[in-house]
């Protein structure tokens, strides 16, 4: 008999909901962009709460038809991280309607944080969930507003514990990366289009970012991006220069932390969908990387902590 698990997300930019199947590990994810206006980089919180609110249950019911009575819990992302005072409004949205869910279905509720169901989505996209409940490995958290390097262990309460050891002191990859594609006027997010326009580039030029104990800064990055649109080069170029230093931070901060404790690397957030950053990370390190569809935010990795919650051993 299937085993189906509903999660739901509802993060900064993308509305979520998706199924997971304990039994074959089928997942489905339906998700929806938050509108920005053209030109802009960002929403007011007030502003995603409300789009959340009203496009979440058309999310839901992009979903499969499943019967409720063969969904046996369901997970919701409630914070950013697992960490004291980590709180948006935006994800009060699904909260509230995963409880409602719950009470009329007479399922158990669980909760997660966003960076965790990245984490989990990732697991399961590069076949390692069991890293999820047997050992400890580092984690990369690349996205719109996080940069962290996380040693991750096995959490008591069957969700992943993770920790941050590393990352930017000041402006995440993802904005460094809208930011750029702004001032090149790109549209939101600007990810996929950065990436298209550094691949058509001869440039080898590129900063590298003072790391130490695996922690960097990117904001001086942004000043010499604005210098260079200044200067009106070549926009192939200014997308190679963002992007190339942004993955010299990585690769340099997870080579750091690989001289303290050796550990395989997991990959996670938009950001590290980039085949560039992709490329070096997996040969220098051998890290494990979520498919497209499974690293930018979703619901799937809330489904699968669900799973985890309620007790299933996911192999």
């Amino acid at each position: 008999m299937s085993r189906w698990y509903l999660g739901i997300d509802t993060s900064n930019y993308r509305t979520s909901a998706a199924l997971f199947n304990a039994e074959d590990q089928e997942w489905h994810n339906s998700g929806r962009l938050l509108d920005v206006p053209a030109g802009k980089i960002g929403l007011r919180q007030s502003e995603a709460l409300f789009q959340h609110t009203l496009h979440l249950h058309e999310m839901i019911g992009r979903l499969p038809d499943i019967s409720g009575q063969e969904i046996r819990a369901i997970c919701v992302s409630t914070r950013p991280r697992a960490v004291e005072g980590s709180y948006m409004p935006c994800f009060l949205a699904g909260e509230n309607v995963a409880r409602s869910i719950a009470h009329l279905l007479q399922i158990p509720l669980y909760t997660c944080s966003h960076q965790q169901g990245h984490l989990a989505a990732a697991a399961l996209s590069a076949n390692v969930l069991p890293w999820l409940h047997q050992r400890e490995f580092y984690a990369w958290h690349l996205s719109g507003g996080t940069t962290e390097l996380l040693h991750v262990r096995p959490g008591e309460d069957k969700l992943p514990l993770a920790q941050r050891i590393g990352g930017t002191t000041d402006l995440a990859a993802g904005q460094l990366v809208d930011r750029t594609g702004a001032l090149l006027g790109l549209s939101f997010p600007a990810g996929e289009a950065l990436e298209n326009l550094a691949n058509h580039s001869d440039n080898i030029e590129y900063f590298r970012p003072k790391v130490q104990n695996c922690q960097f800064s990117l904001s001086g990055i942004e000043n010499k991006i604005q210098d260079m649109c200044t200067r009106e080069e070549a926009s192939t170029d200014i997308a190679f220069f963002a992007l190339r230093t942004i993955c010299a931070a990585v690769e340099k901060a997870t080579e750091q932390a690989q001289k303290v404790e050796r550990l395989p690397v997991l990959c996670a957030g938009g950001v590290m969908s980039n085949r560039m950053i992709q490329k070096r990370m997996s040969t220098r390190f051998g890290a494990r990387f979520a498919e497209p569809k499974l690293s930018g935010d979703n619901a799937v990795g809330a489904a699968v902590l669900a799973a985890m919650q309620n007790g299933e051993i996911l192999l």
